[in-house]
């Protein structure tokens, strides 16, 4: 068995980023206010290394701005602070995040260099009027581009995408995921629309320019949208921001936040099978069999998936217990049209 990693975050936030996308406020999404430095990651390296008592690998992380629109010599001050503890064996890997405006054969080799081994691009959609509404400032066409040059040169390429932006739809966000499984990635994560307050996307809600993407659809889209990437089996490693004190304080005003969003994603996934194992079956009573852990997330959030299921199909009795099958799959145990057995 591989070992565990420990992922060591230092946040850049907003740090390099050419332009004000409609949904942004970095600081407020990490709840970090200070830009970081080369001390800022030398002593993030040292708390984590008194902290990982279990011996597990540990991999800086630079998350929050385009870190390679950062000036040349501000890049090379924060990676090489993190390459003298990779050199010593003190460090395992290095990853960061970017736009696809912000990569070229230049900066790809500065990251090699360095030792850097994961670049997030962050593509958010593959739809050109959404890229517009959103003042991303780069094409569906440089996402392609970029993507292929960071798996060419052997990074481990992860994308970012996001789904409910303006003007954006279901079938749009679709079409999104289809367009990044092209492309390879190694995994993905998936960041639906939250309205963050001070952002050009909350003054636009205020307006009523932006109709809110919320917690229940955007749930409904993402089941799909995980659909489209295991069928290639391409890992989806994030789905929803991560929490933050500065979130569930009040910085997200509204949209699809929520700090168990890839639970209730999960959830709609167990129901929509199950429902489909139920279609043309005749029974009062049900027992589905799930993997072992899985048992809350196919019930779902208060039982709501037994009670819709309940509801529908008329059944007296649903039960959910655990087998040994593979995590995310349903079954049916057993069926019964005697409610007292």
């Amino acid at each position: 068995m591989s070992p565990k990693r420990s992922i060591i975050p230092v946040f850049v936030p907003h740090l390099g980023c050419p332009n004000d996308c409609v949904f942004c406020n970095q600081r407020r999404i990490s709840g970090t206010l200070t830009p970081a430095t080369k001390e800022t990651v030398i002593q993030a390296v040292e708390d984590a290394e008194r902290l990982n008592l279990t011996s597990n690998e540990l991999e800086l992380a630079f998350y929050g701005g385009s870190f390679t629109a950062i000036p040349g010599e501000e890049q090379e001050e924060l990676l090489s602070a993190a390459y003298e503890f990779i050199k010593k064996g003190r460090l395992n890997s290095i990853r960061l995040s970017t736009r696809p405006d912000c990569i070229d054969t230049e900066t790809v080799e500065r990251l090699k260099h360095f030792g850097v081994s994961t670049v997030e691009l962050g593509v958010q959609s593959m739809c050109p009027d959404v890229l517009s509404a959103s003042n991303r400032g780069h094409t569906a066409e440089d996402a392609v581009k970029a993507a292929e040059l960071i798996k060419n040169t052997g990074f481990t390429l992860i994308l970012q995408m996001m789904t409910g932006l303006p003007l954006d739809t279901r079938e749009k966000s679709v079409f999104t995921a289809r367009e990044l499984s092209k492309l390879k990635p190694d995994g993905v994560r998936i960041y639906p629309t939250v309205i963050i307050k001070d952002t050009a996307l909350f003054d636009m809600w205020c307006d009523g320019m932006y109709q809110e993407h919320t917690v229940e659809e955007a749930a409904d889209w993402c089941s799909e949208i995980m659909d489209v990437f295991e069928s290639e089996n391409i890992p989806v490693i994030r789905l929803g921001l991560n929490p933050t004190d500065e979130l569930s304080g009040g910085a997200a005003a509204g949209g699809a936040y929520h700090p168990a969003f890839g639970e209730l994603v999960a959830g709609k996934r167990y129901l929509k099978k199950a429902d489909k194992l139920l279609d043309g079956k005749d029974c009062v009573q049900i027992t589905f069999g799930v993997a072992r852990g899985e048992i809350s997330k196919a019930v779902g959030q208060k039982r709501c998936n037994i009670l819709l299921l309940t509801e529908k199909y008329g059944l007296k009795k649903v039960l959910v217990k655990e087998t040994d099958i593979k995590k995310g799959e349903i079954v049916i145990l057993s069926l019964s049209n005697d409610y007292r057995k």
